[in-house]
């Protein structure tokens, strides 16, 4: 397919996508390897590990069936709309950790960011309350800002001080969630529920729903968008070749005068504001009050996500929906089988290093892989000729 493809384009374009093809051949088998291993170690703890094994991979899976009284009926959506669910929260986090990853700049603070993000929009949406003008949209300033603004602390701290940022966006977490929980219990905490969480938001400031008796909202129909201004951001603007370089030649880029010092700030404040859009999601799409004890570590799956899509802002979306469509799958398995749940974080542990260390996987096999598809699709095709002929 490949030689196909690049057979009336220049041969630096071919290079380009037989390099992409090998990469996405390369991917794939070490997410095969990593699937069978896990099978393997679920073989060594189950009875029945083909049916559990099964049941991981097409739980999350709606189910059609027919009845007497009420016809043709899809089922088990509940189980689905929680897999789109993480999907949004999870694409967006991506995205906040593989804006400053371009820049080579190791940020761990979207936990921090959302979180505040979130108490933000959860704060303007209480305070402004139902009947204001324009309510949705001013949440989504209030939040983007937060998010941004909690994202530019570390890329100064880093830019101007050379302070660590793995260091420094883990403890601006903790401040982040402390603050969080302050708040919540101090200040907006609702007198009338029997533990410690806001009032509900008001209705105009909620996103509506979009699958009956889940809380996949109409933040899905901007997830596209969000990607697209991620992608533009990085591919189409200055300031975003800018990052790039700066993460790929950081020594050209100062020699060149590149605001290298404005780049890495800019890096990871844009990561903070995609961050609040996850937080966004989950106070006003899926939560729509905030406890106190809002789970964290959110933001470590986004970095999950963010390296299975190697950080193109266009992949993280699959990424997202394959690690949440997996989560899920552990949750039925652990539910219906005599298989635990960590056996699951076992083979997400190994798909993880699986895709990490895909580069120990040798260029020349995915490159024969290719090959053999490609010599595949020849004869298939002659096959298909002859037979139309006759």
């Amino acid at each position: 397919m490949t030689d196909i493809i690049t057979s009336n384009v220049s041969p630096s374009m071919a290079r380009h996508v037989d390099l992409v093809w090998q990469q996405r051949l390369r991917l794939f088998f070490a997410v095969f390897c990593a699937l069978l291993i896990g099978f393997l170690v679920t073989a060594t703890v189950s009875k029945e590990p083909v049916r559990a094994y099964l049941t991981m991979l097409t739980g999350p899976l709606p189910e059609i069936r027919w009845s007497d009284l009420h016809g043709w009926q899809l089922r088990r959506m509940v189980r689905f709309g929680s897999v789109i669910e993480d999907t949004i929260t999870l694409s967006f986090l991506g995205l906040a950790v593989a804006i400053p990853f371009r820049a080579r700049q190791f940020s761990l603070g979207a936990d921090g960011q959302l979180f505040l993000s979130a108490l933000a929009a959860a704060a303007v949406s209480l305070y402004l309350g139902d009947g204001f003008p324009f309510l949705l949209p001013i949440v989504f300033v209030a939040a983007i800002l937060t998010g941004f603004t909690w994202g530019l602390l570390p890329g100064v701290l880093k830019a101007r001080y050379q302070v660590n940022e793995i260091v420094s966006t883990l403890m601006l977490n903790l401040i982040a969630v402390q603050l969080y929980r302050l708040i919540i219990s101090e200040y907006m905490r609702d007198p009338g529920a029997g533990f410690l969480v806001t009032p509900v938001l008001p209705s105009s400031a909620i996103f509506s729903g979009l699958i009956a008796h889940t809380n996949v909202s109409t933040m899905l129909y901007l997830l596209p968008f969000v990607v697209f201004a991620a992608w533009y951001l990085l591919m189409r603007t200055t300031t975003g070749y800018e990052i790039r370089t700066v993460g790929s030649a950081p020594a050209f880029a100062r020699r060149v005068g590149m605001p290298v010092t404005r780049s890495i700030i800019l890096s990871m404040a844009f990561g903070g504001a995609f961050a609040a859009f996850a937080g966004l999601h989950i106070s006003n799409g899926l939560l729509k009050r905030l406890p106190v004890e809002l789970s964290p570590g959110l933001g470590f799956d986004g970095l999950v996500v963010s390296l299975l899509a190697r950080n193109d802002p266009k992949a993280i979306p699959m990424a997202a929906f394959f690690y949440a469509y997996l989560r899920t799958g552990a949750q039925a398995m652990e539910r219906t089988t005599d298989v635990s749940r960590e056996v699951v974080q076992i083979v997400q542990a190994l798909i993880i290093l699986f895709v990490v260390a895909e580069h120990l996987i040798p260029a020349g096999f995915s490159a024969r892989l290719r090959q053999s598809w490609n010599s595949f699709l020849q004869k298939f095709n002659y096959i298909h000729r002859l037979k139309g002929q006759k």
